[in-house]
Formats: C-alpha cells, structure tokens, sequence
C-alpha cells in the first residue's frame, strides 16, 4: 500500500477513542501492570503518545519544511513523559490526550502539505535521511505498535489462567519487540 496522508490521519484521529474505549474506567490493576522492570503499563502508553505528540512528530515535520537545506532531528526522549505523569489518573491522559491530538492533526491538515513536501529530507540521529512521508507514515504505525504493546499487556496476566487455550492466542505468544522509533 502507498502511503496516503488521508489515510494516515483517518487512523491517527481514531486512536484517542479507541484507547479511551479500551482503558477508561478500568481499574490501576489492569491500566498500570507491566511486564516487568524496563516494560511500559498502558498508563505509561498514554502517557508516551501525548509526549510524543507534542515534542516528536510535527516538531520534526517542521524541522524538515522550515529548513532550506537538510535538517538534523534533535533526539527524542522515550521516557520524557514520566515527570507529565506523575500523580495524574488515566482519564486525565486520556482527556488530554484527546485534545492533543485533536490540536496535532488540525495543525497537520493547515500544513497543506503536497506531494513536495513529503518527499523533503531531515537528518534523523539513528537512520540518516529520512523524508517528511517516512516520518508521518511511522506516526501511524507508532500509534499501532502502541496499541498491540498495550493488548499484549494488558493479556499479561492471563498467560497462565487461559491453561491450554495459550497456544490459540497469538497475544499469549508475544514476547514483545524491539525499541519503538
């Protein structure tokens, strides 16, 4: 598939509802369980995406059309929301969440970006040139890396209650993944 900037947004203004769905209401148990020392709860998910809202996306979008020549991306901060969250509950993320992005993709859309400016270049510190659609088509696939991160969670505790229904459940055989970019 082509990457389409429609299509991309059309997924990117669904993910607030479909974690607001998933999570609210559910109780710390569930929404703050990790899988161990080093591994994210879905509070913690939220908490990365408003963060990566703010600082990482359009920030660096801007970087790569503000620019005449090629750009280099400051680095980002995986853990830069942990000190945002702190003694705050999921629903005030998820709220803030909502309104963050709901900001992010209206500002996306008053970019008026054209074929041009998707294929302009940054410098990305791990990956070298990357283009303004490789960027936009990873915040996509960000978001969807988060959301299987959160159901692979969030199944943790079940891995030995489901007995040997297990081997039927690809969620169960997940052991996680690499770094997110």
């Amino acid at each position: 598939m082509d990457f389409s900037l429609d299509d991309a947004m059309a997924l990117l203004d669904r993910t607030p509802a479909a974690l607001n769905a998933l999570l609210r209401g559910l109780p710390d148990a569930w929404v703050r369980r990790n899988e161990g020392p080093g591994t994210w709860s879905a509070f913690d998910v939220v908490g990365h995406l408003i963060h990566a809202d703010r600082t990482n996306w359009l920030p660096r979008a801007r970087v790569i059309l503000d620019r005449g020549e090629p750009a280099s991306f400051p680095p980002f901060d995986r853990e830069g929301h942990r000190s945002a969250c702190t003694g705050r509950s999921l629903d005030e993320l998820l709220d803030e969440f909502i309104r963050v992005r709901a900001e992010q993709l209206e500002a996306l859309r008053a970019m008026r970006l054209t074929d041009q400016d998707l294929a302009r270049t940054a410098h990305h510190p791990a990956f070298g040139e990357v283009t303004l659609r490789q960027l936009l088509s990873t915040w996509a696939a960000h978001d969807l890396n988060h959301l299987h991160q959160m159901t692979r969670v969030l199944a943790h505790p079940c891995r030995a209650a489901v007995g040997p229904w297990s081997r039927f459940l690809g969620v169960m055989q997940c052991a996680g993944h690499g770094a997110p970019a």
